[in-house]
């Protein structure tokens, strides 16, 4: 019996392969790979898309918060509201202006920031909040908006993982001033290489993004600033524009998966299923669940322990993320030492990500739960 792995890309591209290779040879015998009308469609599609009248798009999900941050001309000296329970991208970005990250400890529920916490984070130095809609799951952005407003702070929303997510009926990335997207390939919508966008509703700043990404010029060989090279590629681009209008069914298909784990997972001892925050509709990008280990045992050996018995039985899960962002070696001159965020590392020694996709079967979704089970009563 083959493994369940985690994503299998492999069945989306068996379903759309055929428009996928028409696009990308469509794209090869152009000549146009930099730039083009492909990107500047798929800008306008996915603007629309998300609700703002303007995209630009970028080579990755990173660089799209970086650039976010050099738009408003944040970097040294400024400070940067986010999460410690995300990928390293996140806080990396603000570094890599200058800045510094301020971390605030996430919800036990929702894994997102808790924004009981956020305004006593606040200093004369804040300059912005990066929010994350971790494994698709959104922020109460009206909370949130509600503070940075009242403090006059930038919101740069972190929606690589949440493409196609609501929050009261509004897409991310079109609630605060910036809304980063990655399209790795791993994720809601993913390209089949590296990149990314920001969505924003202000045409004067999407012009100053554009050039910050191109060698800060917006003249060819005239540079007001000293940019990067981060432009999102022409294959990419028409990729993208193939797997758009099928984004909503997918996400519908994840949902449902999303569900029938809720349901087969209600009643197994020392597991948590994750849980929405009220008001907002998930995009599923993973499927995480908190495994709690009795008592004598150390949480993050129990979780290691159920997460090889899995993989015993074909079962193969991820986990994001195992050492949070103020515990890691690059982030050691914040001085924020073991017990600064006890919400983040418990839940670190706890998460574990099930297989989550659209064309998951619900007979595999039977064997990941069984094998759960049993590692569990074992």
């Amino acid at each position: 019996m083959s493994n369940i792995p985690p994503l299998d890309l492999k069945r989306q591209y068996q379903a759309i392969g055929a428009d996928v290779n028409a696009a990308v040879l469509a794209v090869l015998a152009s000549g146009a790979y930099i730039g083009g009308p492909n990107v500047q469609s798929f800008e306008q599609q996915f603007a629309t898309y998300i609700g703002t009248t303007d995209c630009v798009g970028c080579n990755s999900g990173t660089d799209a918060l970086y650039l976010a941050l050099r738009a408003m001309n944040i970097g040294a000296g400024d400070e940067v509201i986010t999460t410690p329970f995300t990928f390293i991208a996140t806080a990396e970005t603000i570094s890599a202006v200058g800045a510094t990250p301020v971390f605030v400890d996430i919800d036990i529920a929702t894994f997102n920031l808790d924004l009981r916490q956020l305004a006593t984070a606040i200093t004369p130095r804040t300059r912005a909040i990066m929010p994350v809609h971790l494994f698709g799951n959104p922020v109460d952005m009206t909370e949130l908006m509600s503070i940075a407003t009242a403090h006059d702070l930038i919101v740069i929303e972190d929606c690589a993982q949440a493409t196609g997510a609501q929050w009261n009926g509004k897409p991310v990335g079109s609630i605060g001033h910036f809304g980063c997207f990655s399209f790795f390939p791993t994720k809601n919508l993913g390209a089949c290489g590296d990149g990314g966008a920001v969505t924003l509703n202000n045409p004067a700043l999407a012009a100053d993004l554009r050039m910050f990404r191109e060698h800060g010029s917006r003249q060819r060989y005239y540079h007001e600033a000293i940019g990067v090279n981060s432009r999102l590629d022409a294959l990419q681009a028409a990729i993208l524009q193939v797997k758009l209008p099928h984004l909503d069914s997918w996400n519908q298909h994840r949902s449902t998966v999303a569900d029938r784990y809720q349901e087969l997972l209600a009643n197994v001892p020392n597991i948590i299923t994750p849980q929405a925050t009220p008001g907002g509709e998930s995009a599923w990008n993973q499927y995480t669940i908190r495994v709690v280990a009795p008592a004598g045992i150390e949480p993050a050996t129990y979780r290691d322990r159920v997460r090889a018995s899995l993989q015993e039985a074909g079962v193969i899960s991820m986990i994001y993320y195992p050492l949070p962002l103020h515990l890691q070696a690059v982030y050691q001159d914040l001085a924020q030492p073991v017990g600064s965020f006890p919400v983040t590392e418990l839940v670190s020694h706890q998460v574990l990500s099930l297989p989550m996709f659209p064309e998951l079967t619900p007979d595999e979704q039977q064997r990941v739960v069984y094998a759960l089970k049993d590692a569990i009563d074992h």
